[in-house]
């Protein structure tokens, strides 16, 4: 409950109060900084009885003053934080915001599921997107790499071509494109799909060309100039994606994935040993 909602609600039931109430919730309403709002200072400062005060509280649906104040004190203080930040600041806040919201509003989970199924049985995975698309690329070979997939993130224009020319029914293509326009990838998922590898495409574009060559298509929330970074990082409402795809992935076979995420880990740290002791 914000700030906001606590003066809604306040002037929810501002019409039942008495005027002595009224007073009260006209202090809380018109007050914009932090204060001592202790019961024993409220009382003297208002000239009211601790009774009062905690009447007042329970008409506007609290336990007690205590609670009221507690919620009251908490969101003004972030209220008075966000004075604090920039325009620029809150318009990147504001998308961010946004575009985590919509992402999870329109996530399909079903989905999710289900690529993670594709990923789980499929023996190679060659994840493939060019532009920022090809960092959140690289990021997804990172991430599911450490859990021991056979997994290679290209994206070169002419190495995707090559990549996708060799796939084979034990393969599955996991292409991104936010745009929906890329060509290299739209030609990517027929070439794919007639080899016989599985096909799985994030996106924002619902009417994408190519999806007809799709097991499945993912869709990512997005905002005006998103895949030209324009505001804020084009990977992020995909990496919310992937973050919740990795968790399915994780989860089937958790004991296996666990064990080679320990692995890959211990070989990093060998690794860095290693180069101390020859720089020694």
């Amino acid at each position: 409950m914000s700030v906001n909602n606590i003066k809604q609600n306040l002037l929810s039931v501002y019409e039942d109060m008495t005027a002595v109430e009224r007073s009260i919730a006209d202090f809380f309403l018109n007050n914009g900084e932090m204060l001592d709002f202790s019961a024993k200072n409220i009382t003297k400062l208002l000239y009211i009885s601790d009774a009062t005060l905690s009447r007042f509280a329970k008409k506007c649906n609290y336990k007690g003053y205590r609670e009221f104040i507690y919620l009251y004190e908490k969101e003004l203080q972030e209220e008075l934080n966000e004075r604090n930040i920039s325009v620029l600041t809150k318009r990147v806040k504001y998308t961010y915001s946004t575009l985590m919201e919509e992402s999870f509003n329109m996530l399909d989970e079903k989905k999710v599921k289900r690529v993670s199924d594709l990923m789980n049985s499929h023996s190679r995975v060659c994840v493939c997107g060019m532009g920022s698309s090809g960092y959140s690329a690289r990021e997804i070979q990172l991430r599911f790499m450490r859990l021991g997939m056979n997994i290679q993130a290209v994206t070169d224009s002419q190495m995707i071509q090559m990549s996708t020319a060799i796939l084979d029914e034990n393969c599955l293509l996991l292409a991104i494109s936010l745009s929906g326009k890329t060509k290299e990838i739209i030609d990517a998922l027929k070439m794919a799909k007639g080899k016989g590898a599985s096909v799985v495409l994030i996106t924002s574009e619902i009417d994408v060309e190519g999806k007809d060559n799709c097991d499945e298509v993912l869709y990512v929330a997005t905002a005006k100039n998103l895949d030209a970074g324009m505001k804020i990082s084009p990977q992020f409402p995909i990496l919310i994606l992937v973050d919740v795809l990795y968790m399915y992935y994780f989860e089937n076979d958790a004991n296996k994935k666990m064990s080679k995420y320990r692995d890959t880990l211990s070989a990093l740290q060998g690794g860095k040993a290693n180069n101390k002791r020859e720089k020694k």
